[in-house]
This record gives structure tokens, C-alpha cells and sequence, in this order.
């Protein structure tokens, strides 16, 4: 992919795809990269499809008209930004796979889980998270953005990502790093260790925090030398490092509370069962708070 691959956002007028939109538009444009506005349809057997949430009618005219609008809407707010908006007919998550083939990332609306934190996924949602080659970027509907994407949220929040130091993946790292230099944001890497088997002699020294033991206690691989290259190629971002004791879902999800956007990967290798998101991103789905980023790796 080029520095210049689109952002793509799916698109089916409902409010949680309109701010899907906004976001998406403001990543654009910090990208330096056109968007594309998709609304997939299925005309039968099914007379109703959803991106990520309840059915909402789909018609091949009502849909040229929504994009229509949104796309007005998008270029009012951001006349720089290069749009272009199409309708795509059959199943939605497989257009959607395959309108963001030549993408740097798709975007999906969620419906947010009523007061509490979270997404509220339908099929189309799981089944392009669980499947996507490129980054998914999920935006609830009561995000900070506006419908044209401005935030009016707290400025430069901090970008939250979930590093399994035991088997990292440069792309999950990549990306969480260049999301927070295009904010001027800083980083915090969440890494969690599970105890279990190791040896805790080292209970008292500087290193990780455990708060239900009121101590804390060295991991076997500390995270900077990991992260040393990564703090030379963006100087500029300020980094927290955070390791911590127990279920890695839990502590990501407490960590980004305030956080701009969370990051998380998700091992595209097939499971004989299918597509999976895996155990952290699934949790982490269903009750984060800010817009969540899932990366497939290897």
C-alpha cells in the first residue's frame, strides 16, 4: 500500500455510520489520503442489511442519496479532503473486505452499549473484524466527533496499544506510534504479565505493578528494549510504558477510559472454525470506551 491509500468508511446513514464518517474524514486528512465512502446493499435473499448494528432498509436510490449528503456534508466541513462515495451491491461484509483491498484502513459505526462502555457488533461488524487483511477501526455513536468529523473532546488524549511482549508484532506497534505522532499525542503501552510459573522472588523491586497484592514484581522481559527502536524512529512521541499483572483485556480497557483511540491486534491466521477475533479483542470490543483500532498480524 501507498502513503496514499484511501480510508475507507462503510456507510448506511444510521448515526453510529455518520460519525464513523467524521472520524474517519479527520484520519484522512492527517493522512494526507482520500476517503471513500461505501454503502454495501443486499438485494436478496435478505430485503434488510446492517454494518454493525440493527437492520436498517437498504435501496440502491435512498442509498445514493444518503452518500450524497454525507458526502456534501464532508466537503463543507473539510473542502481539502479528496472524496469519493459508491454503492456496492451483496453481501456486506464480503463488498466491504473487498472494496478495502487497496485501503489502509476500513472504518465501522457500533452502537454503543447504552450507558455503558462498549460495542454492540452485528454480523457484518464481527464478521469484518474477524476477517479483514487491513486495519478496522471501530467508532461508537456517541464518540466526541461531530458529524463532520471535529472533535470536541480533550485535545492531543493519549493513544492506548496492547503489546504481547512475548511474541510483538511490528504492525500492531507501527501503527499505534504513527497514530499518535499524526495527534501529537503520547503513547502508552499496555503490557501484561501473567505470573503464574515465574519466579515472584522479585516481589519489592521496581517493575510491575500488581494492586491486588500491593507489591510489585520484575517481569522476565522488560519492554524497552523492545520499544527502544521504536522511540528513535518517533522521538517526538512522548511513551508511557505500563506493565501490569493479571487478564490483559481488563487493564486495556481501564487504561484507555481517557484515551484518543485504542489499539489491539488480532492474529489473522485461520482457525479451523473460522475467522476469530480472539479472546482480548473480543473483550476489549465489548467494553471499551474510546474508538478501537484491531490490527492483523501474523
Amino acid at each position: 500500500m501507498s502513503p496514499m491509500s484511501p480510508v475507507l468508511v462503510g456507510f448506511d446513514g444510521r448515526p453510529e455510520s455518520v460519525m464513523a464518517a467524521g472520524w474517519a474524514a479527520r484520519e484522512a486528512l492527517m493522512r494526507g489520503a482520500p476517503l471513500r465512502l461505501v454503502h454495501a446493499w443486499e438485494q436478496a435473499p435478505q430485503p434488510y442489511a446492517t454494518l454493525a448494528g440493527a437492520a436498517v432498509p437498504q435501496h440502491p436510490y435512498g442509498s445514493a442519496r444518503l452518500l450524497a449528503d454525507m458526502e456534501a456534508l464532508l466537503i463543507r466541513r473539510h473542502p481539502g479532503l479528496q472524496i469519493a462515495a459508491d454503492r456496492v451491491a451483496g453481501d456486506p461484509a464480503t463488498a466491504l473486505l473487498t472494496a478495502a483491498a487497496d485501503a489502509g484502513m476500513l472504518v465501522l459505526g457500533s452502537r454503543g452499549l447504552g450507558r455503558a462502555a462498549g460495542f454492540l457488533l452485528g454480523s457484518v461488524g464481527r464478521s469484518v473484524v474477524a476477517r479483514a487483511e487491513r486495519p478496522v477501526v471501530l467508532v461508537r455513536a456517541d464518540t466526541t466527533l461531530d458529524a463532520a468529523g471535529a472533535d470536541h473532546g480533550a485535545s492531543a488524549r493519549d493513544v492506548v496499544v496492547g503489546v504481547d511482549l512475548d511474541q510483538p508484532d511490528d504492525s500492531v506497534l507501527l501503527f499505534a506510534f504513527e497514530a499518535a505522532a499524526r495527534r501529537g499525542a503520547g503513547l502508552r503501552v499496555v503490557h501484561s504479565w501473567d505470573p503464574v510459573g515465574e519466579n515472584t522472588s522479585a516481589a519489592g523491586l521496581p517493575g510491575v505493578d500488581d494492586p491486588a497484592e500491593g507489591r510489585t514484581m520484575t517481569p522476565r522481559q522488560p519492554p524497552a528494549d523492545l520499544l527502544r527502536p521504536w522511540q528513535d524512529k518517533f522521538p517526538d512521541v512522548s511513551l508511557t510504558e505500563q506493565t501490569v499483572v493479571g487478564q490483559a483485556a481488563s487493564h486495556l480497557v481501564d487504561a484507555s477510559r481517557d484515551a484518543e483511540l485504542l489499539v489491539v491486534g488480532r492474529a489473522s491466521r485461520h482457525a479451523p472454525i473460522g475467522p476469530q477475533t480472539g479472546p482480548v479483542t473480543r473483550v476489549v470490543l465489548h467494553r471499551a470506551v474510546p474508538p478501537v483500532a484491531v490490527i492483523p498480524h501474523d
